[in-house]
């Protein structure tokens, strides 16, 4: 059995990875942690079957005896949060996009030296996930390509996590390419904005839970490859994946890809 932890228990994201956590018969939720929500019980936040009460601090996953922390805040905390993590030798599952480079770096160091390993990943919708693949392959043969991220107007960061890492794959596959093109900073702005050299553009609207659409263009043609979550369970597989896999791998990694 692998004791979980859940690091943002009271938010949107992390109240469902303890539902999901909590079905599972491989895995224990052991500990729960929200400054945001502490003192609450998870069986109100979450609606399971649980005595746990949500904790402040992250010193609950060492009472907890945990394996492995879910981290899913904000990006005021998650570089701050993994870095603990790891120094006090829990495996990190991280989905709370926003962390810097300078702490990743830091907790790139951290897992080398260390007994415990990292899994940071943008998106964990396997369909998301695929998606991104797929943008990387297309863009070996038609290069020109924008990508259109729309998400709930509560989500603090633009462009997601999702998008970025997806420019950062093309920019990867492009570069194989010959005078593939780069971004246009004519007009800044109306164009969305350049990362990797390709455009982004990122809507923040109520009702929308998270999709993602790549349009390439090419000589009488384009190709749309997208991806929509309607509901926030289309992550949960993925998480899981992670929190029975994460032990097994070296070091810090990024995507959730290298575990498909």
């Amino acid at each position: 059995m692998i004791k979980v932890g859940v690091v943002g228990a009271a938010g949107r994201m992390g109240s469902e990875v303890c539902r999901a956590v909590a079905g599972a018969d491989d895995l224990e939720l052991a500990a729960v942690v929200d400054a945001h929500g502490a003192g609450r019980a998870i069986r109100d936040v979450a609606g399971i079957d649980s005595d746990l009460v949500i904790a402040d601090g992250l010193e609950a996953l060492v009472e907890g005896d945990c394996d492995v922390a879910v981290e899913f805040t904000g990006p005021e905390a998650v570089g701050a949060n993994l870095q603990w993590l790891l120094a006090h030798g829990i495996h990190a599952v991280v989905g709370a996009t926003g962390i810097s480079d300078e702490d990743l770096e830091a907790a790139r160091r951290q897992s080398d030296g260390g007994d415990a390993n990292a899994l940071i990943a943008p998106n964990f919708a396997i369909g998301a996930v695929l998606l991104m693949q797929f943008a990387a392959e297309a863009a070996k043969h038609l290069p020109h390509v924008e990508i259109i991220e729309l998400h709930h107007d509560r989500k603090v960061d633009a462009p997601s996590g999702t998008a970025l890492r997806t420019a950062e794959l093309i920019a990867q596959a492009r570069a194989e390419v010959p005078d593939a093109p780069l971004g246009d900073d004519r007009h800044p702005g109306a164009r969305g904005a350049s990362h990797a050299d390709v455009r982004v553009h990122s809507v923040r609207l109520p009702g929308i839970v998270a999709n993602q659409e790549v349009i390439f263009g090419g000589t009488g043609q384009t190709l749309t490859i997208r991806h929509d979550s309607i509901d926030r369970t289309s992550f949960m597989p993925g998480v899981l994946l992670a929190c029975r896999e994460v032990a097994d791998l070296d070091g810090l990694v990024v995507g959730l890809e290298h575990l498909l």
